[in-house]
């Protein structure tokens, strides 16, 4: 199946009046082999290539017989569940900030690769046409607080969004914090914000070089005053306002002295911090020393009136609540009840007026129902407001007196709009293929605003009269390019086992029409429950506009087809990702959309462990590869920060069971020697607090070590900067040109002088 995207789509405030998406975002490895061969031993740090092999292609830049830094070897081996497991690279799972040799090698590894991809031939061009395609004006959602609205923007070359604040949808604009003269590096970032219901003050985080550490701080809004002290610790929080008060947040327990920062983190607990005040008279909220492995975020609802706590012990969607009635605490007292005592189910707030809360869930809905339940009468239990139907109920907002409801169908997001009893309105559509997220507001605006992107167009801001339905433009970007002259398909490929999975593709009109075979960027994730929908890239858009083709592929894993989706890709079933991802590759050569010995994939995060697993199963299938923030030893995984809330997607290493399957695709313990290995440029973060670089040291020193051939592997390290999110502008661009060069030459995409 195909849809093309109407080229009238694009013409965005006529159509989106009536429509609009509301959005969100080879075989398998031998169990019984013996582990203990599948990390061969580096030789003198060089390539082990065989002295008769030839590189696979003449005239390229292929690395010569000990171009690499050598990596030490130490030989361990370990026994476990019966088998032989080789992890002669432990040593590099050592911090690079605190030890020397570990950070000796890092810095000779950055100099290999800085030196290859700054002779690549289009490395130059794509940075300076990044930097062409950043330059525009963006703002970022407002959001209303009293009379005031707030929103980021950037100027175009920013490194970092600022805040500004305005009287008035239509009122003057104002500068109130701008994180671009907190650090001279511009790696101190506004991580997020939430304004106090008066629009008084706003509490921000800060984040420093990549970390997912936060810092609270307050602004006064009418004054830009900084109040109180900062609050330090928090990690992962929401920020939920009592009135002008102060508000509620989540932290972990500060770290001891000499305890390494990579270590798993336990006892996240919800705090109450209040304007002025400093950090060391914060109020514990809610906390269960019982059950240090749980996680709390506190809401509260838009009158005020609860608190409303969320438990979740995992990365998976299931958790506990309890509520907090803030009108009914006495002397600083702060008792919590059991609503939902339970991790066992998925329970999402919707809103919350007197003694009513409405709640997402999918207990007794796989794919979801709207419910609700009335405090003053509990005995009543859970009505349901909106039933479960045949497309997943991802989200729902209580704006104005009506509900906006997103379903996922067909791998995107439509919005229907009812009334507070869920009778159905106006199903809201996009003319296109594009996502429109947002929509936030609170009971009795009326109002929302919302944002449309698609891969050939730039977020673009909008506001709805939720009266008469009317869409005016708020901030509507100006393109350096026309994104009629794209094409954006969405298609439908067979993986290996039949499964029926979507595929965006996108080129430029013209060579989709001509025809001809291209070179070819695949993308990818499948996990956590996490969809992949349309959105602009300056860096996607540089490779378009070179004559590449980009490709998509809403594998198994992901969340694009609600829980059955997700759970057709993870633990003992997550080899499904890698064959999706595989099928897609072999889908895109068959229909001469890429070029083959022209097809480059790339992934972050869980992404970035797809990509190391199907280059290992499937070499001879791609031409490049950019694993980027991987996690790439699945045996140790948990042992490091955040990693412990992952094992319900991937399973447990100390189950017999899950380790088996986690063996069988770890993209460090699978590296095939005696195949060639397509070109890999690996990219990591040195402080990446969420996958810790040692995934990515450990893999690249796997792959330097191993006869795969003379394409090269490198590992590319981003200083002072973590995870992907907070990376400044200047750096975006600069790994967006190394990537982008090192995969356009190794899939053959011409020089864009001699592109059409």
């Amino acid at each position: 199946m195909m849809w093309e995207q109407d080229r009238k789509g694009v013409r965005l405030a006529g159509a989106l009046a009536a429509t609009a998406l509301f959005a969100s975002g080879a075989a398998r490895a031998d169990d019984g082999a013996d582990a203990a061969t599948a990390l061969p031993a580096a030789v003198s740090g060089a390539i082990t290539t065989g002295a008769s092999q030839k590189p696979v292609m003449p005239n390229r830049l292929v690395l010569p017989r000990g171009a690499y830094p050598e990596t030490r070897d130490d030989g361990l081996v370990e026994q476990v569940f019966g088998q032989r497991v080789a992890d002669p690279y432990r040593w590099l799972e050592a911090d690079p900030r605190s030890d020397a040799q570990v950070a000796g090698w890092m810095a000779k590894q950055n100099a290999l690769s800085a030196d290859y991809l700054a002779k690549l031939p289009q490395r130059d061009k794509f940075a300076a046409r990044i930097r062409s395609l950043f330059d525009y004006e963006r703002y970022g959602l407002p959001r209303k607080a009293g009379s005031r609205y707030f929103y980021t923007r950037n100027s175009g070359l920013q490194n970092q969004s600022a805040l500004w604040v305005r009287s008035g949808v239509a009122g003057k604009q104002r500068l109130l914090l701008d994180p671009n003269a907190w650090s001279a590096d511009s790696t101190l970032a506004l991580a997020q914000w939430e304004p106090s219901p008066s629009g008084k003050y706003v509490a921000f985080a800060e984040q420093e070089a990549g970390s997912d550490w936060r810092t609270l701080r307050v602004v006064e809004v009418a004054t830009g005053t900084l109040l109180g002290e900062p609050v330090r610790w928090a990690n992962d929080t929401e920020i939920a306002w009592i009135g002008d008060e102060g508000f509620l947040y989540s932290r972990f327990p500060e770290p001891i002295a000499g305890q390494d920062p990579r270590a798993p983190r336990y006892d996240k607990a919800v705090w109450f911090h209040r304007v002025g005040s400093g950090q060391d008279s914060d109020e514990l909220v809610h906390a269960t020393p019982e059950h240090p492995e749980w996680s709390h975020k506190a809401q509260v609802t838009a009158d005020g009136r609860w608190a409303v706590i969320v438990s979740e012990v995992s990365t998976d969607r299931r958790n506990a609540v309890h509520l907090i009635q803030l009108d009914a605490r006495r002397d600083g007292a702060w008792k919590s009840e059991a609503l939902v005592p339970e991790i066992a189910d998925h329970w999402k707030l919707v809103a919350g007026m007197g003694n009513k809360l409405w709640f997402l869930t999918d207990r007794g809905a796989a794919n979801f129902h709207l419910v609700s339940i009335d405090l003053a009468r509990p005995k009543l239990g859970w009505k349901v407001v909106v039933p479960r139907r045949g497309n997943t109920l991802e989200g729902a907002r209580m704006i104005g007196d009506r509900f906006l409801l997103s379903y996922l169908k067909d791998g995107q997001s439509v919005a229907v709009m009812t009334d507070r009893k869920g009778q159905p309105g106006t199903a809201i559509t996009l003319n296109g293929i594009g996502t429109a997220s947002g929509f936030g507001g609170r009971p009795g605006d009326a109002e929302t605003f919302y944002q449309f992107t698609s891969f050939n167009m730039p977020p673009a801001i909008y506001r709805m009269d939720l009266r008469s339905g009317a869409v005016t433009p708020f901030a509507v970007p100006k393109m350096s390019f026309d994104p009629a002259d794209y094409s954006v398909e969405q298609r439908e490929f067979a993986s290996k086992d039949g499964t029926k999975v979507p595929l965006y593709v996108v080129r430029k009109r013209s060579l989709a029409q001509a025809g001809k075979p291209l070179p070819t960027l695949l993308y990818g994730y499948g996990g956590f429950d996490i969809s992949l929908t349309p959105g602009y890239s300056p860096v996607r858009m540089a490779w378009l506009e070179a004559g590449g083709a980009f490709a998509l592929a809403n594998i198994r894993g992901g969340g694009e087809f609600g829980k059955a989706w997700h759970e057709a890709g993870r633990r003992d079933k997550k080899q499904n990702s890698f064959d999706d991802f595989i099928a897609a590759g072999e889908y895109l050569i068959a229909q001469g959309i890429a070029a083959k010995g022209g097809l480059a994939v790339q992934g972050s995060s869980n992404g970035g462990l797809l990509v190391g697993a199907v280059v290992n199963q499937r070499p001879d299938l791609f031409a490049a590869a950019n694993p980027d923030v991987g996690v790439m030893d699945m045996l140790r995984f948990d042992r490091f920060t955040s990693g412990r809330f992952w094992v319900d997607d991937y399973g447990r290493p100390d189950r017999e069971e899950d380790w088996r399957t986690l063996r069988s695709y770890s993209p460090y313990h699978n590296i095939a020697g005696g195949a060639d290995y397509p070109a890999i440029l690996v990219t990591t973060g040195e402080n990446d607090d969420r996958v810790v670089p040692a995934h990515s040291f450990k893999y690249v020193a796997a792959l330097q070590a191993g006869q795969i051939g003379e394409k090269p592997h490198l590992l590319r390290v981003e200083p002072r900067a973590g995870h992907g999110a907070g990376k400044p502008v200047d750096k975006v661009i600069g790994s967006g040109a190394d990537v982008l060069a090192f995969l356009a030459y190794w899939t053959g995409l011409p020089d864009q002088k001699d592109s059409d």
